[in-house]
């Protein structure tokens, strides 16, 4: 196999392999067990958190996950980015193995009057706002896997559902509660309601997922969700960043999280949007080679799904936030260098969080892109040679000056 198909296909099967090589290896590290293997019931608080999975779809897998005694405080810091953020890889992987799945069969299309009562259960669990009590029983001992993805953060160890019981009542905030019994609300728009209402993006996801959003409800495979809600969001942010006036200077900011490093340029333009990605040797999906990927959207926007997948939505939504706090538009240039020291996949919420952390660095600015890229240099650890040719947007205004530079 190529370094290039592994990046690429991320551990999507084009390999045509009915397992990935890559990702079996993580799903045996045995220091984050923490006893659940083999259990066959659990209890604790969901923080909450449910999963569909995606395997023989339309007759998918869903429910919740439960971290065996966890309390409230302390399961809610498991599906909270900014929390995982401040944890290193280990701890990321330790701490999320804690939840287990708890999983039932279902077809995707009964979402709207599910038949299967432990499906009702997650819907009503995934309201929530805050931690749930739960409690589930299994037909078997608990499997003895781990699950790795490169959409996904780490999940731990499932089961097949046989009981379950929420023992107190969820709390709902009351934007959720409308527009989830609002039957004539399309997705996008209700998605696009939530968000300009602060819901968070997870809370989001879980709602979309597990079918609660919408007029033809669907269960939505929760790493499809993931990106969907990036690209929703996006579009919703883009409506509003279209009008704003031009940013007034070239500006870049630096940030990192995970062995990711992130410069991102904003330029004084329309906003247009390209991400680079560069996977050095020995990270996680590259082997021993060097690979950089590229996609972009120009002024008239995206038609065709992104050969980045989640993470070119996650890195557009962190950029389009960043500009309509400012209130100014520009064309935004990112390049992701991912790095040795990023072993393992932990999800597309880092390169969402990364380019968010990277937009609270101090700004440097520049009379031109040039002068922009010379600093970049200093900092990047790719030779320039192997990923600068891959720029579009660049390519065309690599050499502009702010207009601040002619006077």
């Amino acid at each position: 196999m190529s370094a290039s198909l592994c990046v690429r296909c991320k551990g999507k099967g084009l390999c045509g392999r009915p397992f990935c090589p890559v990702l079996e290896k993580f799903k045996s590290i045995e220091s984050v067990m923490h006893g659940s293997f083999g259990a066959t019931s659990v209890f604790g608080s969901s923080p909450p958190s449910v999963f569909v999975g995606r395997h023989n779809y339309p007759q998918i897998t869903a429910g919740p996950m439960i971290p065996p005694d966890l309390g409230e405080d302390e399961s809610i810091l498991l599906e909270d980015p900014k929390e995982l953020l401040r944890m290193d890889i280990h701890q990321v992987i330790s701490s999320r193995s804690r939840l287990v799945r708890a999983n039932t069969e279902i077809n995707v299309k009964n979402a709207k009057n599910p038949d299967n009562h432990l499906i009702r259960m997650s819907q009503e669990l995934a309201l929530s706002k805050r931690p749930v009590d739960t409690e589930a029983w299994f037909n078997k001992p608990l499997n003895n896997k781990l699950k790795f993805d490169n959409i996904l953060t780490p999940m731990g160890p499932s089961g097949d559902l046989k009981k379950l019981d929420i023992t107190e009542n969820p709390r709902v905030p009351k934007k959720v509660d409308t527009l989830v019994y609002d039957t004539d609300a399309l997705a996008k728009d209700a998605i696009s309601e939530l968000w300009t209402s602060n819901i968070p993006q997870e809370h989001i996801v879980r709602l979309l997922s597990i079918g609660l959003l919408g007029r033809e409800r669907k269960l939505v495979p929760t790493r499809w969700s993931i990106t969907a809600v990036d690209e929703m969001a996006g579009k919703e942010l883009l409506v509003k960043v279209r009008d704003y006036q031009q940013l007034g200077e070239i500006t870049l900011f630096t940030g990192s999280a995970f062995g990711n490093h992130f410069e991102i340029i904003l330029i004084p333009r329309i906003f247009s949007f390209e991400l680079i990605e560069v996977w050095m040797p020995q990270t996680v999906w590259s082997g021993g080679t060097t690979w950089v990927g590229a996609d972009h959207e120009n002024t008239t926007g995206k038609n065709k799904y992104s050969p980045l997948a989640g993470g070119y939505y996650a890195a557009r939504l962190g950029a389009l936030e960043h500009l309509e706090k400012i209130h100014r538009q520009a064309t935004v240039f990112i390049l992701r260098e991912i790095r040795p020291e990023y072993w393992a996949p932990l999800g597309v919420w880092v390169v969402r969080e990364g380019v968010r952390e990277a937009f609270k660095s101090k700004p440097r600015r520049f009379g031109s892109i040039a002068d922009a890229l010379e600093d970049i240099y200093t900092r990047v650890k790719t030779p320039r040679y192997e990923w600068i040719s891959k720029t579009s947007l660049l390519s065309d205004m690599r050499y502009q000056r702010t207009l601040d530079a002619f006077f």
